[in-house]
């Protein structure tokens, strides 16, 4: 059985909001915005060099929202296990953008995964007190570089390059 699988079998009915398809689901450790092809070279060069660090095991557990559950715009699921490892890899992901010509990210590293958008915002809370089931383990094995494809739908992300853990 998927990770995928697993986690939307765990998910409680009736998540509200417009559904993240499970093929464009991501552990974002520094969004990029528009980048020009430059910038996105210069990246990829920085993440070659790197020393990323070693493969690590994580466990999803339970839906949050953002901002806050009142008035939620983006349901998530959060991360029980290897936070500390996500973290430590998204700061080395940070260093290399930084080195490779990008602004230091301005918001704070928060690992969750996006289950849903919600327009407008909802209150979600008799939703997050549910229990989501046992946790779900993945291994973390590698980064990878997604170009988002706007238009047409919601955002599709395609791999533009992969960096093996290790």
């Amino acid at each position: 059985m998927t990770i995928a699988t697993r986690i939307t079998d765990a998910l409680p009915e009736g998540v509200p909001g417009r559904a993240v398809p499970a093929p464009s689901w991501h552990l974002t450790l520094r969004f990029l915005g528009d980048t020009e092809p430059a910038a996105a070279a210069g990246l990829e060069r920085e993440l070659r060099r790197a020393a990323l660090g070693g493969p690590f095991e994580i466990t999803f557990s339970s839906l949050g929202a953002f901002p806050r559950e009142v008035r939620a715009a983006v349901l998530w699921l959060g991360i029980a296990t290897g936070v500390s490892e996500l973290r430590l890899l998204a700061e080395r992901v940070e260093a290399c953008a930084r080195t490779g010509g990008f602004a230091p990210e301005a918001r704070p590293f928060s690992p969750h995964l996006t289950l849903s958008r919600i327009r407008p915002p909802q209150n979600v809370a008799p939703l997050l007190g549910r229990p989501t089931g046992p946790e779900i383990p993945m291994t973390v094995d590698e980064v990878v570089l997604y170009r988002s494809l706007l238009g047409g739908g919601p955002a599709r992300h395609e791999a533009a390059a992969r960096f093996p853990l290790g």
